[in-house]
């Protein structure tokens, strides 16, 4: 019973299910703005994420569609164990050693986008290791970075200010947190939040 128990929490923590930090990174209420013009018009954006179920990736192409951007998936040489409690425990093994899996591709050209989404889901109260990977292999100067996150419950927990600690020098724009669903973000939210991006 005291086995199950453990494991029940631990699958909690890892989909941030339990109530942990805020709930920040959702996007509010208010009115949303009129997006009948594509935000970041004139400017050339990229969506880039990791995805593992599909969630994220349902998300990023409401994002791209959204916005004119191009769609890069940030895939992982080395796939993740199918079974909920080996990933579980790799993605905590790798997060707590800082590991920074081998990617199968770069995204060509990356000087030429001046706006960089940038997806993951929230694993452990911080963001994916494939994503380290990805911010780790770029110069983001002179680009706006705009993070959004999907989760099973818990929010964006550290998964903005840890983004934020890695690359302390990026212009970082608000970031957004969505309850992970095949479907995507509710298109509402979705809207409020890129409406708050326009200038």
């Amino acid at each position: 019973m005291k086995r199950m128990t453990q494991l029940i929490y631990s699958g909690m923590m890892f989909l941030s299910v339990a109530a942990c930090g805020t709930d920040s990174g959702e996007t509010g209420t208010s009115t949303p703005k009129d997006l009948s013009q594509q935000p970041f018009t004139g400017k050339k954006v990229l969506v880039a994420y990791y995805s593992y179920s599909g969630n994220t990736q349902a998300v990023a192409r409401q994002i791209a569609q959204a916005t004119g951007g191009e769609l890069f998936a940030i895939e992982t040489v080395q796939t993740y164990p199918e079974r909920y409690n080996d990933l579980t425990a790799q993605a905590k093994r790798e997060i707590n050693a800082g590991f920074m899996p081998e990617l199968k591709a770069q995204v060509p050209q990356m000087e030429t986008y001046d706006v960089v989404f940038i997806g993951s889901p929230n694993w452990w109260g911080t963001y994916a290791p494939a994503v380290r990977t990805f911010l780790s292999q770029y110069d983001f100067s002179g680009k706006q970075l705009v993070p959004f996150f999907t989760h099973g419950g818990g929010g964006m927990q550290r998964c903005e200010s840890d983004m934020k600690v890695q690359l302390p020098q990026a212009q970082f724009l608000p970031a957004a947190a969505f309850p992970g669903r095949a479907s995507g973000a509710s298109a509402d939210k979705l809207q409020n939040w890129l409406g708050k991006l326009l200038p």
